[in-house]
């Protein structure tokens, strides 16, 4: 089916009141695998790719693969460009076909996120592509080569900065984190619901791994609408490739990628409730 806009995923998850996974893939293995685990639970799909993973997925290499495996499915799925940082690796996302693109300024003052997020914003726009950007500052960066301060992100600048950029999704911070959670997540469910009580737009929790099901659930009850997952995945490999009795041969490895991967993703669609949102008869969400 034709490739989807990840603006219309969120608009239907909003509409019926569930969460959609947006899943970091690396390689070809763990597009395969999540892809397989939408069409198997009929959930809709967002694949996504972050800059700073570019050095070791090139996106000419990569970008291609994942706009041809949503293309091919018979499920929805959004391709998704994943905190851009500078225009030239926007530009050649939505270039290659990418429908949504998020611009992360939020390590920059409030007046100059609005800025660059406009900018961005035009830019991405002119290619039909649904806008996603942060305000406030999630733990962790997203390779975790950094160890970022948690910022929470405050109402009134949040509800200002959706209406002077207009975006299509906002990504919060209320506790959450990238990577690996230090302890157990202490999120600030006050804060969502204050922020979801005054904007209209879908609201992005990134950090997803680590999270429990019931904050989770509480989170989309609260206006989460995309969730993160990265690191789950990734680790989920890791494991199985250093518990696992040794592989007879590297299509034997390949196919346990993809397994693992698709395993992952299917846990998390079943606690975001988005299994069985997509109907056979049109193909839809």
């Amino acid at each position: 089916m034709p490739l989807v806009k990840m603006k219309e995923i969120l608009t239907h998850a909003k509409a019926n009141g569930y969460g959609v996974g947006a899943f970091s893939v690396a390689n070809l293995e763990m597009i395969m695998g999540a892809v397989r685990a939408a069409e198997e639970l009929r959930s809709p799909l967002i694949l996504q790719i972050a800059e700073v993973r570019l050095k070791h997925s090139p996106l000419s290499i990569i970008g291609p693969a994942m706009v041809a495996a949503a293309t091919n499915a018979s499920v929805p799925v959004a391709v998704h460009f994943d905190h851009g940082l500078t225009e030239e690796k926007i530009r050649e996302a939505l270039e290659i076909g990418f429908s949504s693109i998020m611009y992360d300024g939020s390590h920059h003052p409030l007046e100059k996120n609005i800025t660059e997020t406009k900018k961005m914003g035009a830019i991405a726009r002119e290619y039909g592509a649904t806008v996603e950007a942060e305000i406030g500052q999630v733990g962790g960066s997203e390779d975790g080569s950094i160890d970022l301060e948690m910022l929470i992100t405050s109402t009134d600048q949040a509800v200002r900065f959706a209406a002077d950029t207009e975006i299509d999704a906002l990504a919060i911070a209320i506790g959450n984190a990238h990577g690996v959670y230090k302890g157990e997540p202490q999120l600030r469910f006050d804060r969502l619901q204050e922020i979801n009580s005054k904007i209209e737009i879908p609201l992005v929790l990134h950090g997803g791994s680590g999270i429990s099901e019931t904050d989770f659930r509480q989170c989309i009850s609260l206006g989460v609408r995309k969730i993160n997952v990265a690191t789950a995945t990734f680790n989920k490999i890791v494991n199985m490739v250093n518990t696992e009795v040794p592989f007879k041969d590297y299509f034997s490895y390949h196919e346990s990628v993809i397994a693992k991967a698709a395993e992952n993703v299917k846990r998390h669609m079943e606690m975001f409730q988005s299994v069985g949102r997509v109907k056979e008869e049109t193909l839809n969400v």
